[in-house]
This record gives structure tokens, sequence and C-alpha cells, in this order.
């Protein structure tokens, strides 16, 4: 062979160079023979002596390179990595087409490369919860929206809370994150304070579930719990989510107003003072925290799933929306489209679901709110949300709008 020594017009892209482009083609041809034909050491030199070239050649012919390479089952990681970090028209074509890179190629590549790349690899068939996690954790919501749009793709939940979390801020992720089969009630309920009117309804449709099932099973449960005399706090707490009843009989037997109805009678009579917000809240079954949040959600739908949950007929839920001065009627008489859609959300429900909507609700909204959890939503300490149980992180999504008011 003979030495040829390179000239400064070599750093340059030579398009006339034929010699240049014959190499370049059958350099990929060896890297692209089958195992029969080269070894893994000999694919690999000529791997790296194709990253060489490479370096110094065009960009059209590092496309038509990877373009011979994308349909490999076996890439030299050296060529691949130059490529993965290559423009996004060249890097592209083994994202989207290269079945044979390795989640650690994607998440370097995700890592090193820009947001471009990203949401190339964003809809890249089938990838993985490692690949996905590390795509959200960069917090842009065109590649969070391609993954999630995604059907291939698949989440942990962790990843799924991530972008629970970032969906109070970003709202219009909220429609495709209630598309992933990986949500959850628990993320679903939470993100309910903050969905628009359509993707609540999705919320009560998909989410909205019995606990039938629940209470069969632990039926007996009931009277060994009472002849324990409810001492334990564990179970105690377990069977006042599964129970039937909704009411706190303790609180009705203890009311001023004798109950729920003439409370809210009271409340329509008089205005929703919050004496009797509270005491509403009492008799329902939920802490006044949770009622709070509930009666003054501006959507209106979880005052009807209040109402479902506790037996209250149609006319105490118009008393209850009357109470809270919120309007039945349009200026020109015709029907308030968000009373409108209170109505159909009471009437869309059963007793037993919109029950456990509300307990989940009053679960993550006051059960669950240590001192350290108050601190935090003050604070706005949700990065610190892996160091908290489920119904504090729903706590914290859910009321942290309320604090920074």
């Amino acid at each position: 062979m003979t030495d040829v020594a390179l000239t400064p017009e070599d750093d340059a892209p030579a398009t006339g160079f034929r010699a240049r482009h014959a190499l370049l083609k059958r350099l990929a041809d060896v890297v692209s023979l089958p195992a029969s034909r080269i070894n893994a050491f000999e694919r690999s030199v000529t791997g790296d002596l194709l990253v060489e070239m490479l370096r110094l050649a065009s960009a059209d012919d590092r496309k038509r390179v990877a373009a011979r390479l994308a349909p490999l089952t076996e890439l030299p990681n050296a060529l691949a990595r130059m490529l993965l970090r290559d423009d996004p028209e060249i890097a592209g074509l083994l994202i989207e087409q290269c079945a044979s890179l390795s989640d650690a190629d994607l998440v370097a590549c995700a890592r090193d490369a820009t947001m471009d790349h990203r949401f190339l690899m964003a809809s890249r068939r089938g990838l993985s919860e490692v690949v996905s996690e590390t795509l959200l954790s960069f917090g842009e919501t065109p590649v969070i929206e391609a993954v999630l749009r995604n059907q291939t793709a698949r989440l942990s939940q962790v990843a799924m809370e991530g972008v629970v979390s970032l969906s109070r801020t970003e709202r219009s992720l909220c429609h495709s994150i209630l598309r992933r089969p990986e949500l959850r009630p628990s993320g679903a309920y939470v993100m309910f304070w903050w969905c628009d009117p359509d993707d609540r309804k999705t919320i009560l449709q998909r989410f909205a579930v019995s606990r039938e099932v629940m209470q069969e099973v632990s039926e007996d449960v009931f009277a060994m719990a009472a002849k324990e005399g409810w001492q334990d706090p564990v179970s105690r707490k377990a069977l006042q989510f599964i129970e039937r009843r909704q009411r706190n009989r303790a609180a009705i037997e203890k009311s001023p107003w004798g109950g729920l109805e003439q409370a809210i009678e009271a409340a329509a009579a008089e205005g929703l003072t919050r004496e009797l917000a509270s005491e509403i809240a009492y008799l329902s079954g939920v802490k006044p925290i949770t009622g709070a949040k509930i009666l003054g959600d501006p959507g209106g739908e979880p005052v009807a799933i209040l109402c479902k949950a506790t037996g209250l007929s149609r006319n105490e839920l118009a008393g209850l929306w009357r109470s809270m001065r919120r309007p039945e009627l349009q200026p020109d008489g015709t029907p308030d489209l968000v009373w409108e859609r209170v109505q159909i959300t009471y009437e869309m429900l059963a007793v037993d679901r919109a029950q456990t909507v509300l307990r989940y609700w009053n679960w993550s909204l006051s059960s669950a709110l240590t001192p350290a959890l108050l601190r935090a939503i003050r604070d706005g300490e949700e990065e610190a949300l892996d160091d908290y149980s489920a119904p504090e992180r729903a706590a914290m999504l859910a009321l942290a709008e309320n604090f920074g008011r």
C-alpha cells in the first residue's frame, strides 16, 4: 500500500474524492458482514477506522453510512456512540431504525446530545422504563408529550408520579397522561384538581372504582375490630376507607344543626360561613381541610361527588351550590354551564364510586398532613416527593397551589 500524506484540503468535505467515498462504503459493508464472515474483533477494528474517517467526512457521507448501518443487528460501540451524537437528521436514522442499540447507548445519547435528539428518541419503538425515565427527567414538555404519546414506550411508576407532578404546571400534559395504561387511581385522583372538565370526566369514568370486593372480603373483620375496641389505628384507618357508611354518626349526634341536610339548609339560607363549612365536612365524614378543598374548587365537580357520596338529594346539591353563591343561570337566563356540569357529574356517579373518590381525597389530604408534610407544602419542596408516602405525595401536589396563594 502506498503511503499518502494528508494535505490541508483533505480536512474539508471533499465530494470529488472518489476513493474516500468508495472506502467509506467498503468499510461500512465490512462492518455489516454477518458473524460467519467476520469476528467481533475484526468488526471492532473496522469500526474504529470508520470512525476516524467519518470525523473528516461530510454530512452527506455520514448520513449515507448511518443509513447503511441502521439495519444492523450488531454495531461497533464507538461507531454507534459517534453517530448518535451527530446532527439530528443523521443520528435520527439510528435512533429510529437501529434495533441493536442498547439502553445504555440510548441513555448516554439522551444525556449527552440535544433536545432534538431526545425528541426523536421519544418516538422510538419499545422504549424501556430506564430510557423513558431518562427522557422525562429533563422536564422538556415536547419530549415528555412525545413519550406519553408513544404507546410502545414503558413507564415506571416513579416516572408516572413525576409527570403527574409536572402536569400541575404543564396542564397540556394531562390529556396524554390519562391515556397511559400505567396511570393508577392515586395519580388520577390527585391530578383531578387541576384537570379541565373533559379530563375530569375521564378520570371519574375510568378511575372511580367500586369497593365492593374489599367490602366482601373484610365483612367479618369489622366485627373483630369492634370487639377489640377499634384500638389498632392501622386496621381502623383501612376499614374506614372500605366501609359502606360515609356520614359521621358521632358528628351527627353532636351537631347543633341535627344533620347534614339541616346544615346545608342553614347554609343555603344564611350563606356558607367557615363554621358551617367545617360542620358540613365533619357531618360528611371528611376533615375540614378536605371540605375546604372541595367547596373552594372553581370547577364544582367535587361538590357533586361530596353530595353523591353522602346520599344527598338533588335538592341538597342545589342548596349547597346556592350557599356558596354560585350561579345557576347566566345573565341571559340560560342555564349556567358550570352548574350544568355539576349536575351531570352527580347523575353519572354511583354512590359507592363517589365514596371511593371522596375517601381517597380525605385520606390523602388530611390524614397524610404531618407537620413535615405541611412544612414541605408551604416551602414548595416538591422535589423531595420521594421521601413521602403515596397519600403524602398526593397531598403535597393537590395543596401546593393553595399554600402558594
